[in-house]
């Protein structure tokens, strides 16, 4: 067996670091100027490390079975950069391996014929939309993931703003202001922010990387009046779970400067609950109250529509294994759920979940198909969901992961879907994922018509992620994303 020389690796992987630290200020450009997003099968490069860029080359390997390296993808990167390119989420690694598969030589005039919509339409004004504001209703563990992603976003042309936070008033408001902007700033399970944030006590503000945010106390909704903070018609994002149904969230929309709210968490009565990539589009123009679903729920929904579509779905169960949460006591004390009051660190806890039920809002051909129970551990994020499920098709295991790794790669549900192929991952291999759910494909069982998948989850960013995706849809923020899915 061949083996090239340790100066010639060595060589290669110093080539290809300078060649990455070349493409990161044009993938800023891009993404500054342009307002094209760019991404490596679905993995965004903007604001990325230099053995970032080099790690998600080499994890096209494993999801395309082709080798790519920058040297593939930097000819791309540079012509993109010449074409004009008007706002978009463009893949450099597929159309990468496209041009590989192709044989072409020509760049330029491939990126031209597969990216026709685009070229030569940038807006020099910086014009291509109106900003939508944003206040966030609550500032814990969701709302400080959510200012993270809005403000990561802020600077390509998202068009989302966000203007305020709303928090109980706690005494002293100099002391927590600071409290508020270190818990922002610090993170024990995400990590520090990534910027500057700073805390103006008299004007009640906090600036992070150029966001100026305003902090607003009140108890209620009806204490409030966003008008007074220059912020108008804005999105209110309720992470409070305190109200779920429409007369509840609707305080929100009595307040000045408020039109439309949105819960992250289930929705009760009438109140749509939407999983981004499965039924946003039936959010309505007269829709001013809905449910962002819960984390579960957005983690399965992808996976199940694919299955129901592809082989049918009979009957099944969805065992949910979940990272504690703030509901839950530190040490055994007293909780009006049964069982939660046990210590969350030392105990593993039988709950129930509405997550099975919840799929039948989001997917209603599978209505009273699925039942569902939920163990919360001691780990604090990323949970996992056990599908446990009776076909209409027969397949197996190699049939169905190959039919879900090219969902996860090549479809509609891109940003919903991950798949992992790897015996050595633990649930912390997947803090900060940006996907609804991860498919764990060493863990698949299938026999039959019977099948038992394993779907992992950040429930904390993932989710979050999912939800500014709905944000962005209900406030028109959309781009179109070039190669157009085969699936």
């Amino acid at each position: 067996m061949s083996q090239q020389p340790l100066d010639t690796v060595f060589q290669e992987w110093h080539d290809n670091q300078a060649l990455a630290e070349q493409m990161i200020p044009l993938i800023g450009r891009l993404y500054r100027h342009n307002n094209v997003v760019t991404t490596l099968y679905g993995r965004s490069l903007f604001n990325r490390s230099v053995i970032r860029i080099l790690k998600d080359h080499r994890f096209v390997r494993k999801v395309e079975g082709t080798e790519l390296s920058v040297q593939d993808t930097f000819p791309l990167v540079k012509t993109l950069v010449d074409l004009n390119l008007g706002p978009a989420h463009v893949d450099v690694g597929k159309l990468a391996v496209a041009f590989k598969k192709q044989g072409g030589d020509d760049v330029e005039a491939f990126l031209r014929e597969e990216l026709a919509e685009i070229v030569d339409t940038h807006d020099p004004s910086g014009h291509n939309g109106q900003s939508k504001d944003v206040v966030l209703y609550g500032f814990g563990r969701i709302g400080r993931l959510l200012a993270r992603v809005l403000i990561d976003k802020a600077g390509g042309g998202n068009l989302l703003r966000l203007r305020a936070i709303v928090v109980r008033g706690r005494g002293d408001i100099a002391k927590d202001l600071e409290k508020r902007a270190s818990l922002l700033r610090r993170d024990s399970v995400h990590g520090p922010f990534n910027g500057t944030i700073s805390v103006d006590t008299e004007a009640r503000t906090i600036t992070a990387n150029g966001n100026l945010i305003q902090v607003i106390y009140a108890d209620s909704p009806a204490e409030v009046d966003y008008s007074a903070y220059g912020i108008d018609n804005a999105v209110v994002v309720d992470n409070t779970g305190i109200w779920r149904d429409e007369a509840g969230l609707g305080q929100h929309l009595q307040c000045p400067g408020a039109s439309k709210a949105l819960l992250t968490a289930p929705g009760k009565g009438d109140v749509k609950n939407i999983v981004y990539g499965i039924n946003h589009e039936d959010i309505g123009e007269g829709d001013t109250i809905l449910s962002a679903a819960s984390c579960t729920t957005n983690a399965i929904v992808p996976v199940l529509k694919v299955l129901n579509d592809e082989y049918g779905i009979a009957c099944g169960h969805v065992e949910t294994v979940h990272a504690y949460t703030n509901d839950q006591n530190l040490i055994d004390n007293y909780h009006k759920g049964d069982r939660r009051g046990r210590s969350a660190p030392l105990n593993m806890v039988l709950t129930e979940t509405g997550a099975a039920k919840a799929v039948a809002k989001a997917l209603p051909e599978l209505t009273g198909k699925l039942t569902g129970n939920a163990i919360r551990v001691p780990t604090p994020n990323v949970s996992m969901a056990i599908l446990n499920l009776t076909l209409e098709r027969d397949t197996d295991a190699e049939a169905l992961n190959d039919f879900l790794r090219r969902m996860s790669i090549d479809s509609a549900y891109q940003k919903q879907i991950d798949f992992v192929d790897s015996p050595e991952v633990v649930s912390t291999d997947f803090v900060g994922n940006r996907h609804a759910g991860i498919v764990d494909a060493k863990a698949t069982i299938a026999n039959g018509k019977h099948a038992v998948l394993y779907v992992w989850y950040d429930n904390e960013f993932g989710y979050s992620c999912q939800v500014v995706r709905i944000l962005q849809h209900i406030s028109n923020v959309r781009f179109l994303k070039l190669p157009r899915a085969k699936a």
